[in-house]
């Protein structure tokens, strides 16, 4: 992670404690889950994705949509949620999406989404958590 102060922080030890290790190697290390390999790319339901590192409300299920990508994939966070970064991982550019609480990696945007943003937040699932509506 970078020098950002957040408002919740955590030592190496307690993110350890907190999330499981393929949490860790995503939300920490920058890591990306296998493709099609979580139960919330299939989530339907009208609720709320909430960081698992922080529980901070990042995304409403009213703007998820299946992208074929095999991550859960979303038109816009719900404002101030996440923050960007130029990622120049892997020999290409990229724009990184972390948590704006606690600056835990979630995925990247990518210029290709449907209308009305035309943006696509490629997310990896295990970095969320789904909280129903009612």
């Amino acid at each position: 992670m970078d020098a950002h102060a957040f408002p919740v922080t955590r030592s190496e030890a307690e993110w350890r404690q907190k999330l499981t290790p393929e949490q860790y190697r995503i939300m920490r290390e920058h890591g990306t889950e296998q493709p099609g390999s979580c139960a919330l790319l299939h989530e339907h339901r009208q609720g709320t994705f909430a960081c698992a590192g922080c529980d901070s409300p990042l995304f409403a299920s009213t703007l998820k949509f299946e992208s074929g990508t095999g991550w859960p994939s979303f038109n816009d966070p719900i404002p101030g949620s996440v923050e960007t970064h130029s990622d120049r991982s892997f020999g290409m550019v990229r724009t990184e999406v972390h948590c704006a609480t606690c600056g835990s990696h979630l995925g990247h945007v990518f210029p290709d989404g449907p209308p009305p943003t035309g943006l696509r937040y490629c997310i990896n699932g295990v970095a969320l958590n789904f909280s129903p509506k009612g």
